[in-house]
This record gives structure tokens, C-alpha cells and sequence, in this order.
């Protein structure tokens, strides 16, 4: 069998055929095949709509409804969706995305106090407040916080940075549920008629 069999490219899918089977291939796919108007694949005619809707349709994005192109959806859910699931660096609160600035100019304006120079610092300003604080520690000679120092490098551990902002805000949810309980229950003896008469 010679590799060299003459070819024809057929007028409807534009693919090479051999020359001897022309005729009958245009038949059937000319027939049966459709070529799709966006990925120019040939489909079976019967399943050409299916194509479409589950390849080629534009989605609906199930957070901000936005409308798009079905490839880009999975980026826009994970990158650019303004509805997306994201994280405060801050408390570590989860939030829509478009809320997320407002929430970490308040969220980073809290303060909570430096171990080492015993100052409130922002949240925002942690960090390079930090960094500077180190510096400044570690150049000053025969101060007392180089005892500070000293205990910190001997395994003296800092809580995370976020454990004391949870632990207070499960303990404010506590406190205000039981306040809650209590007042509802004070207010609702005090509403019910006496039976005294």
C-alpha cells in the first residue's frame, strides 16, 4: 500500500480525503456532521446545540451573576469575582471580596501591644513596627529590654498574632448571648400580666 494516495480536501469539513473515497465521505458528512461557528470542530448535527450550551455558551457566574465566556469562569470565581470568598490579613475574617477594603481599613486601624517596647501599635503597622522595633532593640546596649531580648531568644514563646483577637471576639460573642438570654427573659417576665389580685 502506497503512502503517497492521492488526496482531496473535502468542501464541507476541509480535511484531507483520499481521493478514491471523496464522494462518499461529503455524503455522510455533509449529511451528518456541522461544523460549530465558535471552535470550527465538526459535530454530529443532532448533538450541534448540545455543543454549544456545554462548551461555548456564555455562564452565569453563581456569586455576581456576571455573565462570561465558560473558559474564563473558573478564573473569574478565583481571581477577579467581587463576590469571591477572601480573607482579612488582619483577623483573618472571611468576606466578600468587594468588602474588603473597607473591612481591613477599620480591621488594621485596632492595636494591640508590642512585647518588646511595650507600645500599642496598629495592626497595619505590626510588621515594620516589628522590624524597626528589633533594630532598635538590638543596638541599644545594657538596656533592659536586652533582657527582654534574651528571654525571647531562650524559648520563651509569643502567641500568634491572631490568638488574642479570636479568643476575644468568641469571648464577646459569649458574653453578649448570655445578655441577650438574660434581658429577654428579665423583659419578658416583667411584659406578662400579674395574677395577683
Amino acid at each position: 500500500m502506497e503512502s503517497d494516495q492521492a488526496t482531496s480536501i473535502c468542501a464541507h469539513c476541509d480535511r484531507p480525503i483520499p481521493a478514491s473515497n471523496i464522494d462518499l465521505h461529503y455524503a455522510h458528512c455533509s449529511r451528518n456532521l456541522q461544523k460549530c461557528k465558535v471552535c470550527s470542530d465538526m459535530v454530529p448535527k443532532q448533538h450541534a446545540e448540545d455543543h454549544y450550551f456545554s462548551t461555548h455558551a456564555p455562564v452565569a457566574c453563581s456569586l455576581c451573576s456576571e455573565t462570561m465566556e465558560r473558559d474564563i469562569l473558573d478564573i473569574h470565581k478565583g481571581e477577579n469575582c467581587p463576590q469571591r470568598i477572601v480573607t482579612c490579613e488582619f483577623c483573618e475574617f472571611p468576606l466578600p471580596a468587594i468588602d474588603l477594603a473597607k473591612h481591613q481599613d477599620v480591621c488594621g486601624n485596632r492595636t494591640e501591644l508590642c512585647h518588646v517596647c511595650n507600645k500599642y501599635v496598629r495592626l497595619r503597622e505590626i510588621y515594620s513596627h516589628s522590624d524597626s522595633c528589633n533594630r532598635i532593640q538590638d543596638n541599644s546596649v545594657g538596656s533592659s529590654r536586652d533582657v527582654r531580648a534574651a528571654e525571647r531568644d531562650e524559648g520563651a514563646q509569643r502567641r500568634p498574632q491572631n490568638e488574642f483577637s479570636k479568643r476575644n471576639l468568641l469571648f464577646t460573642i459569649a458574653i453578649t448571648g448570655v445578655a441577650v438570654i438574660v434581658g429577654s427573659i428579665f423583659f419578658q417576665r416583667k411584659a406578662e400580666p400579674s395574677d395577683v389580685h
